[in-house]
């Protein structure tokens, strides 16, 4: 069985590793992996993994080198299991690798990987959806599109449930992410807003952030000084210690909230700073899920996330070519290129191991 291994201590490295599948145990199935994507999210799982435990989902079991979690679809190519049948297609969180044993356990329509390691771990990485086989571009853009839209989609309902921190303005680092264009997008949905919605990105970004239609303005990296100094928030998908100490430091105490998301930059990021203003808290999207399945009942809030990401989806053609790849080793020179930033925005990318 291949599988890509990631230097922790130096997540850009990577290495092609093969190992022999493990036996079954009862209870337990085999998912053969038809198809994952990587995006900047996979650069801020590598760089969180320690931090959030991001590394312990899929354990490699080689001293100082990780595996990498994906979303994707797989298909189950041998069971032991009463839960799951031979041929059971199932979308969820998996090893950047070729396969991934399960022990699967039913949990409202769908499943959840029941292994002891995975059980303190948050419930909404644990889960695995059942899917009809299906056009390969519905998977592709249910895999690259959905973990990041809801994201985009939490967070937006986040920043409602909060009354925007009475900001009049919101501002998106790393707006050409998928996450960030997310979020810039539900953002404008409401009719009659009173925030206006920047976007930060980078120079050769920034005509493509344009493009979309869903930023009041866009600024670049080296414009923070143009950002009006009126109420604001501060959503960062980025991690660039350098941008956001400027932006405190030009929006001081009219900087409301100062919210951690992503760590596409995760080479300029200092994890301590003395900042003007608030100080950041980091966002995490499970939290937001269980808040509101626990304000309005479970199944009401992945409802409307899949809505959402739907929404976006449905025109994905306009702005998001699929670059699909074969093979398990196809996805370091992909994986190293988000983590180094030189991954073209407009592209989407997909390995068929």
């Amino acid at each position: 069985m291949q599988r890509i291994l990631v230097n922790q201590k130096s997540i850009p490295q990577t290495r092609l590793d093969v190992v022999d599948s493990a036996p079954l145990a009862q209870g337990q199935a085999r998912l053969k992996l038809e198809s994952f994507a990587l995006t900047a999210n996979n650069v801020t799982y590598a760089a969180a993994g320690f931090d959030i435990g991001y590394w312990q989902f899929f354990p490699s079991g080689v001293d100082g080198w990780g595996i990498v979690p994906v979303w994707g679809t797989a298909e189950v190519v041998e069971t032991r299991s009463d839960a799951l049948e031979i041929g059971a297609r199932l979308y969820g969180f998996y090893p950047m690798a070729e396969e991934l044993v399960i022990t699967p356990q039913s949990a409202q329509g769908g499943f959840i990987d029941a292994a002891p390691h995975r059980a303190k771990l948050p419930l909404i990485y644990n889960q695995y959806t059942p899917v009809r086989s299906a056009a390969a571009q519905d998977d592709h853009l249910r895999a690259l599109l959905q973990p990041l839209l809801a994201t985009s989609y939490l967070l937006c309902d986040w920043l409602q449930d909060n009354a925007m921190f009475g900001a009049d303005q919101v501002i998106i680092g790393s707006a050409s992410s998928k996450t960030g264009l997310g979020l810039c997008r539900y953002l404008a949905e409401p009719k009659g807003r009173t925030y206006k919605i920047v976007g930060l990105t980078s120079d050769g970004n920034r005509e493509f952030v344009q493009s979309l239609g869903t930023c009041d303005s866009v600024l670049t990296y080296d414009q923070i000084s143009d950002i009006a100094r009126v109420p604001s928030v501060y959503v960062d998908m980025s991690g660039n210690s350098d941008v956001k100490a400027r932006l405190h430091d030009h929006l001081d105490n009219q900087l409301k909230h100062s919210a951690a998301v992503g760590l596409s930059h995760w080479d300029r990021f200092a994890p301590a700073q003395k900042l003007a203003g608030p100080k950041p808290e980091f966002f995490f999207a499970p939290a937001q899920v269980a808040k509101r399945r626990a304000d309005w009942g479970p199944g009401v809030i992945e409802k409307q996330i899949t809505a959402a990401w739907k929404r976006i989806a449905s025109d994905a053609a306009e702005w998001l070519t699929l670059q699909v790849q074969d093979g398990v080793a196809a996805s370091e020179p992909v994986y190293q290129a988000l983590a180094s930033g030189q991954a073209d925005p407009k592209h989407g990318f997909i390995i068929r191991p």
